[in-house]
């Protein structure tokens, strides 16, 4: 097909129509979500936390939480600094072996449409660690930015953040690039000497600074720090040392 990319190893595209063109003819996906999901999810994962996403704005997570035994994480119109949320200063300090819903209106969504292709999250602070790991399940990898989405209507907003997320990912990674893919690692090797700043002057991170979540920027823009592989096994993310009972 003209827009799957698969002449390429290495694809990149965003969003829905990302994850529809790429995961059914790829070995493994990865999602990335800067300055929500992923640095969420790596973050809890890292400290042995369990990481269930959802769909945003459905009533029935309150179930779905009950169900599973687990914690729900508030809406991020509702980020306060008191308890678990999109915020990822909100879990740094989340105990080991937390059972979390955590719903998202991009990461999380993106996640459950991935099908039955392995499917893994990442962000500028696990970048290396992702795409070592993404190797071990093939050449073909498909590189997903969530993006964000406009307040009027709900269509996709490509974001700085994750593109640049996107591209750290990829110049790991071995194999032919699409020109899509090639644009995301010149991007991010256009800005890598200044990611925090970057990032606190995009749109998202004008926004969540705006917020009073300034400190949640700069946590997404620590770079190469972490080595957690937060990977998607019985609809949850988990830290890949580790395994759901």
């Amino acid at each position: 097909m003209i827009y799957d990319q698969s002449e390429f190893d290495l694809r990149c595209e965003w969003g829905a129509q990302g994850v529809f063109q790429l995961a059914c003819i790829s070995d493994v996906v990865i999602i990335v979500d800067v300055l929500s999901l992923s640095n969420c999810v790596e973050i809890a994962t890292n400290n042995g936390a369990i990481i269930f996403p959802y769909a945003y704005k459905d009533e029935s997570v309150i179930d779905y939480a009950k169900s599973l035994q687990a914690e729900l994480a508030i809406h991020r119109q509702c980020w306060t600094t008191i308890g678990y949320s999109l915020s990822p200063k909100s879990l740094e300090k989340i105990p080991n072996g937390t059972r979390l819903v955590l719903p998202s209106a991009n990461g999380s969504f993106l996640t459950l449409h991935t099908g039955n292709t392995p499917t893994l999250t990442g962000c500028l602070r696990n970048c290396q660690a992702v795409a070592e790991f993404a190797q071990k399940y093939g050449d073909k990898i498909a590189v997903i930015p969530a993006g964000e989405r406009w307040k009027d209507d709900g269509s996709l907003r490509p974001a700085f953040e994750d593109l640049i997320g996107a591209g750290a990912i990829l110049s790991y990674l071995r194999g032919s690039l699409s020109p899509e893919a090639e644009a995301a690692v010149a991007a991010f090797q256009a800005f890598q000497q200044d990611l925090v700043g970057y990032l606190k002057k995009c749109s998202s991170g004008k926004e969540l600074i705006e917020k009073g979540f300034e400190l949640d920027v700069e946590l997404a823009a620590a770079f190469n720090i972490s080595d957690c592989v937060p990977l998607l096994t019985d609809n949850a993310y988990v830290n890949s040392s580790y395994r759901v009972n």
